[in-house]
């Protein structure tokens, strides 16, 4: 765990690491609620009101608190090569053969990214991912990957043409592409097809950021989700807009 705690100040928000099981825990409750209450995702802590995983001890929880009532209202967790390495895999080789993309060097994974309803503003979510990415900065990271989630609830077709859009104007280099274990099918969209849809909000983040989208996506079951995997070389970071991530005021 990272020595310094304290990632990221906002007079409405603190950004800081996970400082004990029970700030773990908060998060992981929080967890649940977004993923199986409010998405209707069947995960593992389905009878504990937890989400808790395997990864999760093998990886550094970024807290969102709202000082205001010292509560935890958003999360990411970020897991090292070493530490993926110890395990055996990184969270997205359950879902992708990551190819030569494994071989990167600085390589860190971003996963498990939630906001409480009550504060899933704009703000929120730039003072948090400020707070990664002063985190990944901080432990030497080069690159980063991590999967962008589409729910497919409302409109399968839609999805794959938002995935086939995005994997078309933000591909990544061929020797990075990856293969989903089990693909979701895209659609590319026809010129008289219908008005394209709006991206998710972290995933246009992160396509400004710079990400590459590494290929087809992949089903994921237990969320219904089309998940895409994302790398961003820390390099080619767009300075002026993590400058204005960061201020996120």
């Amino acid at each position: 765990m990272t020595a310094d705690p304290a990632l990221e100040r906002d007079p409405r928000f603190v950004v800081r690491l996970a400082r004990s099981d029970e700030d773990v825990r908060a998060a992981q409750r929080l967890r649940y609620r977004v993923f199986a209450e409010e998405m209707g995702a069947r995960i593992e802590g389905d009878a504990t009101g937890i989400d808790e995983d395997e990864f999760d001890d093998f990886c550094d929880h970024i807290l969102l608190v709202d000082p205001a009532r010292s509560e935890i209202v958003g999360t990411y967790r970020v897991m090292s090569a070493e530490s993926a390495a110890e395990l055996g895999h990184f969270y997205s080789e359950t879902e992708f053969d990551l190819g030569g993309v494994r071989a990167l060097p600085g390589l860190f994974e971003l996963g498990r990214a939630c906001i409480a309803p009550s504060v899933r503003t704009g703000i929120a979510i730039a003072t948090l991912m400020a707070g990664v990415a002063q985190h990944l900065r901080s432990e030497g990271c080069r690159y980063v990957i991590g999967t962008s989630s589409l729910s497919v609830r409302e409109n399968a077709a839609e999805v794959g043409r938002i995935c086939a859009r995005v994997a078309r104007d933000h591909p990544s280099p061929p020797e990075l592409r990856v293969k989903p274990h089990l693909p979701f099918a895209t659609q590319e969209e026809a010129d008289s097809g219908p008005r394209r849809g709006r991206l998710p909000g972290l995933l246009r983040a992160y396509l400004r950021l710079g990400a590459y989208v590494c290929g087809e996506p992949a089903w994921d079951a237990a969320f219904r989700t089309a998940d895409l995997l994302l790398l961003l070389d820390m390099k080619k970071f767009d300075g002026r807009f993590a400058d204005r991530l960061q201020r996120a005021a």
